[in-house]
């Protein structure tokens, strides 16, 4: 399985940005794809996480209500928007995913993507 996020950058308090992740390899048509974040000197944390089961979702406290996740299937890409970014939403984003058909950002995932850092600032 190869992961490839794009659309990091940086932006102002306020701002939104959209990651995607290009997805393929997967060797059966059930997987959940997540997107997870480390600050410097923090944990890697859980944002967000879709299965291609039946577009489930779930989200982490922190960006409910204004990070959403979405698949292409066709374009077998999952995208992360970002609305309403604060400083606290800096961090390198990764990609990752397994296979199954449940969804949930404390399974363990197997595939990683290299990253992507997105900076808000003033």
């Amino acid at each position: 399985v190869q992961l490839v996020e794009s659309g990091g950058g940086s932006v102002h308090p306020g701002e939104s940005l959209r990651l995607s992740c290009a997805a393929s390899g997967f060797t059966g048509p059930y997987y959940t794809i997540g997107w997870f974040r480390q600050a410097p000197g923090k944990e890697r944390e859980g944002v967000a996480c879709i299965s291609s089961n039946d577009e489930s979702t779930d989200y982490s406290d922190s960006v409910k209500g204004r990070f959403t996740i979405s698949r292409d299937k066709g374009k077998n890409t999952v995208y992360l928007q970002m609305n309403h970014l604060t400083n606290e939403d800096t961090a390198v984003y990764y990609c990752a995913a397994f296979h199954g058909v449940v969804v949930g950002l404390h399974f363990p995932y197997d595939f990683w993507g290299q990253g992507t850092q997105v900076t808000v600032s003033s």
